[in-house]
């Protein structure tokens, strides 16, 4: 996908109010798209559709819920209704979710797991049919994690749903290949992005320090959204399946996780490992 046919194509962003959707979206505005902008949050989209818009450029801000899968087929409703085709869709919106399993309450756990997972869902019910109906070429785009092949304690509800959204990135891939083969699909899998993800993260006074450590640790070291908003572009261009922002941070943590598959090794063994090396 050449960026500079990409000019007058349309873009939808989920999660698109902050950090690495925001970022994406004005990338793609810049580049040219048109751009429907997708979020729970109303106030932060529609200021970006009106700086976007006074800058020249075509956008929609559209309210939405993405573990409502109502809302998405309303967001899927107004793109082409708007615009009339969607050339890349950015499933990207998500939670995060920080203490012991066992600490975290059910309705948290289920709305990490409605957005994060059913929301990637519903995108992809409510796009793939009509995308894949225009013979174009067009790409669909998940945001996962590292998080997706990485075993992270105290974490326990975001890393299942990136484990989830790594398979089924993985299985729409195949799929796509096989009824859509103009549809191409890829795993966005940052690392540290100074977004605001443990900003919006349920506070509880059991992960007080765990919130604590991972808002200042994302600030400190992160990359800014801007930057993984060029690293996705890019991979767009490569036609990467895996699009990477710290590929040696992936690739460390993809070691990890193979020696405990192919050894059955217990979760802990390979800290262990690393220290006695």
């Amino acid at each position: 996908m050449r960026l500079e046919e990409l000019a007058g194509q349309t873009a939808v962003v989920t999660g698109a109010g902050s950090g690495i959707g925001e970022s994406v979206a004005r990338r793609a505005a810049a580049l040219g798209m048109n751009v429907v902008l997708a979020d729970v949050a109303m106030d932060r989209i529609v200021a970006i559709e009106a700086q976007l818009r006074a800058d020249g450029h075509r956008a929609l801000a559209v309210p939405t819920d993405v573990s409502d899968a109502d809302q998405v087929e309303a967001l899927a409703n107004a793109a082409y209704a708007e615009f009339g085709s969607v050339t890349i869709l950015h499933n990207n919106a998500g939670l995060e979710s920080l203490g012991y399993t066992w600490d975290v309450p059910a309705d948290e756990w289920q709305r990490v797991l409605a957005v994060n997972v059913n929301g990637m869902h519903h995108g992809i019910r409510s796009f793939v049919p009509r995308m894949g109906a225009d013979p174009r070429r067009s790409h669909i785009v998940n945001t996962c994690s590292v998080g997706g092949i990485a075993i992270t304690p105290r974490m326990t509800a975001y890393a299942a749903s990136k484990h989830a959204v790594q398979a089924l990135t993985e299985c729409l891939y195949l799929e796509c290949a096989e009824a859509y083969p103009q549809i191409a699909v890829s795993v966005f899998s940052p690392g540290h992005v100074a977004t605001r993800i443990f900003e919006d993260v349920s506070v509880r006074a059991e992960a007080n320090d765990d919130v604590a450590f991972w808002r200042r640790s994302i600030q400190d070291t992160g990359i800014t959204p801007d930057a993984a908003a060029e690293v996705l572009f890019n991979g767009l261009q490569r036609g990467e399946f895996w699009i990477l922002t710290h590929r040696e941070a992936f690739e460390r943590l993809a070691t990890k996780r193979a020696k405990v598959l192919t050894r059955q090794l217990r979760p802990d063994s390979v800290f262990e490992e690393a220290g006695r090396n």
